[in-house]
């Protein structure tokens, strides 16, 4: 597999540190809000990565940890009247409400900051005995990034430009502006926990390097995270951690790409700000986990309502093609009739490219064009009278059928019974437009009763109250199907 490393800025062969164990670190959330669609976006991809990891043999442990204190947390208790671990835990547990429905597996482990303070002291402290770190007089802890010679090797930056721009705040007690908080005094009203400096909290960076070197062995395979974390974030847990054990932090580090929202960058003040529930109130959660993983993951993402309708369309066209292929394998098999030669060819060319895809940097939008190739094949053979009575073709139909669902498992969609995913997604439609189901429901029962009653006058004229509503009615050997317009 070849995976681009951040720190490389090349697409590396992945080989484990450990034959056959994968130790793989994401940063999580600060848990004091509702996840957006960024949120979102970076758990499906490292989601699919430890998946795919899996899928490859590998024994996977992925880590990915809560943030449950920090100036946010504490800004939202205090307006609320509420303790910082009490927002904190509501907002945790939202996390995981909305994940499940996105079918994100949960992490091996999912540690909380809060948990692990004595590894997080402990950090410190070798830091200022190694002299990358030192205390303030107010009791605040500063890494000292001037000592530590490779800062910037992850971002690209020069710690001479980084510097040029940097000042002192008033107030402050850093030895140099460029150096970065491990510890930090405790404010009035603050949550604190007693520390060799006196009562205070940790920084943001030292957490993340303590619960990967808690439950992880350096170097770490894969450290995981969106752009945005790059820098400073990533580039100061790389120094602290390599600083404190002399070790290598992590062979690989992976990043996704950004989502905006109408080409435009997600932000509060502009009123575009997508979290998660907002979006599943219009759309099911596979369509937005499909419209996500239909863009490579290191490229940005243009959240849009058309973009949206369009995953919805290829999601219920790749079910529908399924509902078909299902049902076609229920009934007793054709005898005779050898494979045609080009069918062969064809199956095993779309699952070697299949496995080629998503070797190639996880290319997952790459895979599902695959899958759609397979879901297109599928129809072939089904409107051809000849194939569907070929025990051959049968047989290519039902190793489709079954490589399609070890690949679903591994991207995490199309895992549904095809007729479950289809009833949700009218439902959700209906919704979306305002639909109302009931009265639908009592036009397509007056319209059966005149079909059978042999009023087709009347029969059109519901038809046509129908699709003034948004609904298409098609009359079938099985029934009477609608669907949403």
């Amino acid at each position: 597999m070849q995976l681009y490393n951040t720190l490389t800025r090349r697409k590396d062969e992945f080989t484990p540190v450990r034959p056959g164990k994968v130790g793989m670190y994401a940063c999580g959330i600060t848990a004091y809000d509702y996840c957006h669609i960024g949120h979102a976006r970076s758990a499906i991809v490292f989601d699919v990565l430890a998946r795919y990891l899996g899928y490859l043999g590998l024994d996977v442990t992925f880590v990915r940890n809560f943030t449950d204190v920090d100036d946010k947390i504490i800004n939202r208790a205090n307006k609320e009247g509420a303790s910082s671990a009490a927002v904190a835990e509501r907002f945790i547990a939202a996390f995981h409400e909305d994940m499940d429905r996105l079918n994100v597996r949960r992490a091996t482990v999912e540690p909380k900051a809060t948990d692990h303070i004595s590894e997080m002291l402990a950090l410190c402290s070798i830091l200022i005995d190694r002299g990358h770190a030192y205390s303030t007089p107010s009791g605040d802890v500063y890494f000292r990034v001037r000592s530590f010679p490779d800062y910037g090797k992850l971002s690209g930056r020069s710690v001479d430009d980084l510097r040029a721009g940097a000042r002192v705040a008033p107030g402050e007690e850093k030895a140099d502006p460029l150096d970065f908080a491990l510890w930090k005094a405790a404010k009035p009203g603050e949550p604190f926990w007693e520390s060799p400096w006196g009562r205070g909290r940790p920084g943001w960076h030292i957490e993340c390097s303590a619960m990967s070197k808690r439950y992880l062995s350096l170097p770490l395979d894969i450290h995981g995270g969106g752009q945005d974390l790059i820098f400073p974030h990533h580039e100061n847990e790389l120094a602290q951690t390599e600083a404190a054990t002399g070790k290598e932090f992590s062979r690989f580090w992976a990043h996704n790409g950004f989502v905006q929202i109408d080409s435009e960058k997600m932000s509060k003040s502009l009123n575009n700000f997508k979290t998660i529930r907002d979006i599943l109130e219009e759309y099911l959660p596979e369509v937005l986990r499909l419209f996500l993983l239909a863009r490579h993951y290191r490229s940005p993402v243009d959240f849009t309502p058309d973009a949206m309708d369009e995953a919805e369309k290829n999601l219920k066209r790749l079910y529908e093609t399924l509902a078909l292929l299902d049902q076609e394998l229920q009934k007793p098999a054709p005898k005779g009739g050898k494979t045609p030669d080009e069918l062969v060819a064809e199956t095993k060319a779309l699952f070697a490219a299949w496995e080629a895809a998503m070797a190639d940097d996880l290319n997952t939008a790459a895979a599902l064009g695959q899958i759609n190739t397979m879901m297109r094949l599928v129809n072939r053979i089904l409107d051809d009278k000849a194939l569907r009575k070929n025990a051959g073709a049968r047989q290519v139909l039902a190793e489709v059928r079954e490589r399609c669902d070890v690949y679903a498992a591994v991207l995490g969609v199309l895992l549904l019974p095809p007729a479950e995913f289809l009833t949700d997604l009218k439902e959700c439609r209906s919704k979306r437009k305002g639909i109302d189901a009931a009265e639908v429901r009592r036009l397509l029962d007056e319209r059966v009763a005149a079909r059978q009653n042999k009023d087709f006058t009347a029969s059109d004229r519901l038809r046509d109250q129908l699709a003034a509503l948004g609904v298409e009615v098609r009359d079938t050997a099985e029934g009477v199907v609608w669907d949403v317009l």
